[in-house]
């Protein structure tokens, strides 16, 4: 569990990163990358929170 929260922070900072290109050149290619990490990453994370409270649940 611990590795996955580390995972999902280190793809969340890949996605600041991208962005950050994206602000200092004004290439859309990073904006686009920034986004595709940024959605799956939030996707993983849901799934896998979701998994955590349906386990408290049952």
């Amino acid at each position: 569990m611990l590795l996955f929260r580390w995972l999902i922070l280190l793809f969340l900072l890949a996605a600041v990163v991208a962005f950050m290109f994206y602000a200092g050149t004004g290439q859309a290619r990073y904006k686009r990358f920034g986004l595709i990490i940024l959605k799956w990453t939030l996707i993983a994370a849901f799934g896998f929170f979701a998994v955590l409270v349906l386990e408290r649940i049952a």
